[in-house]
C-alpha cells in the first residue's frame, strides 16, 4: 500500500529545501516514452561540461506526477533538486496512471510492468544519449513500489549502474495492504474512512492468493479494484529474486517510522537475499517516515498533509554513494 494517504486542497505552495540550489543547476522539460502512453517528465543537469552521472526517479505506487505531489509535498522534486545541487542529473517524469488515467484504466491488461518498464527503459536511453551525460553511469532511484520495480527494470536495461532502492516493498502487496488497515485501526482509525474494511481487503488478497485467479476473474473481487492481469502480473514478480541477478552495486534504504513499508516485513526480504553481497549496502533511519520526512513518535496519515521536505542526511547518503559507486 504506497499510495499516498489523503488528498489536501488549498495547500501552501512548496519551497525549495535548504539542501538545494537552484543556482548550479538548469531544468528542461522533456517527453519520456513514445506512443499513447508517453509522458511529461523533467531534466535537472547540473551547470558544467560534464559528463555528470544521472538518475532516473521511479514513483511509488498510485498516480505520482513528476515531482511526487503529496499534499504540500513534493517528494521526488526535493530529491531531484538536492541531488542536481550535488552534481548528479535527474529526470523524473509523470507516471502513465497520473498522466494516461482513463486510457490505463480502460486497458485491462495493463500490468505493474506496463506501469514501470517502458518509460523508465525510454528515460535511460534518453539519458545515455545527451552529451552532457555519462552513459555509463546512469543509475535507477526507485521509491517504494518505484523501488520494488527497479530491478526488473535493471534487468531490462543492462547499461544501469546500478540501484537505489527507497522503502521498496518486498511482502506481497495484498497482504501489505491488510497488514496498513490494521496498523491504522491501532494507531489512526479516522484514517480508515476512506479506505476498504479490513474483512475485505483479507477476502480480496485470498482471492489474488488464490489459483482460483485467472484474467477472467472480475477486478471487483480484487484490491484497488485493479484487474486480474495487474495482480497476476505482480504476483509473479519477485522482486529480491531479481535483483539476486543482478551484478550491480545497490543501495537499499528503509525508515524505521514507515508504517507502509516497515523494517520488519520489508526490508527483511532484502536482507534475507542480499545483506550477504558485497555490491550491496543497506541502512535505516530511525527518524524517517514512508516519504522519508523525518519526525518523532509514530507516523501518522496526516502527517503527509503538513509541509515536510525529504530528509538532507538521506540525500547527502544517496548522492555519496552515486558519486562513489
Amino acid at each position: 500500500m504506497n499510495g499516498p494517504e489523503s488528498a489536501v486542497t488549498d495547500v501552501p505552495s512548496w519551497q525549495a529545501p535548504e539542501y538545494a540550489n537552484p543556482e548550479v543547476f538548469d531544468e528542461r522539460a522533456v517527453t519520456v516514452g513514445s506512443g499513447e502512453f508517453a509522458v511529461s517528465g523533467v531534466l535537472s543537469i547540473p551547470h558544467g561540461d560534464g559528463p555528470h552521472p544521472a538518475v532516473v526517479l521511479l514513483a511509488g505506487g498510485g498516480p505520482f506526477d513528476a515531482d511526487g505531489t503529496v499534499g504540500p509535498n513534493k517528494i521526488y522534486k526535493d530529491l531531484a533538486w538536492g541531488l542536481a545541487s550535488r552534481g548528479i542529473a535527474v529526470l523524473r517524469f509523470d507516471k502513465a496512471t497520473f498522466a494516461h488515467a482513463e486510457k490505463v484504466a480502460a486497458t485491462t491488461e495493463f500490468t505493474p510492468s506496463d506501469e514501470y518498464v517502458p518509460a523508465a527503459v525510454a528515460a535511460i536511453e534518453m539519458l545515455s544519449g545527451l552529451r552532457a551525460i555519462d552513459a555509463g553511469r546512469v543509475f535507477m532511484v526507485g521509491h517504494s513500489m518505484g523501488g520494488k520495480f527497479a530491478p526488473r527494470v535493471a534487468a531490462a536495461a543492462p547499461s544501469v549502474a546500478g540501484v537505489v532502492i527507497l522503502s521498496g516493498d518486498t511482502q506481497p502487496m495484498q497482504w501489505s495492504i491488510v497488514r496498513v488497515l490494521r496498523r491504522l485501526a491501532e494507531i489512526d482509525p479516522a484514517a480508515l474512512a476512506a479506505l476498504p474494511p479490513l474483512e475485505t481487503a483479507i477476502e480480496q488478497a485470498k482471492m489474488v492468493d488464490s489459483q482460483e485467479l485467472s484474467p477472467a476473474t472480475p477486478a471487483v473481487r480484487l484490491p484497488f479494484g485493479m484487474s486480474a492481469a495487474y495482480w497476476l502480473d505482480l504476483r509473479a514478480y519477485d522482486p529480491v529474486a531479481v535483483a539476486a541477478t543482478l551484478r550491480k552495486p545497490m543501495l537499499i534504504l528503509q525508515g524505521e517510522r514507515d508504517y507502509q513499508v516497515t523494517v520488519a516485513d520489508d526490508l527483511a526480504g532484502w536482507q534475507a537475499g542480499l545483506a550477504d553481497r558485497a555490491e550491496v549496502t543497506i541502512r535505516t533511519y530511525p527518524a524517517d517516515d514512508h516519504l522519508w520526512f523525518p519526525g518523532t513518535g509514530p507516523s501518522l496519515p496526516e502527517d503527509y498533509t503538513r509541509p515536510h521536505h525529504v530528509d538532507a542526511e538521506v540525500v547527502a547518503d544517496i548522492a555519496d554513494w552515486l558519486l562513489s559507486a
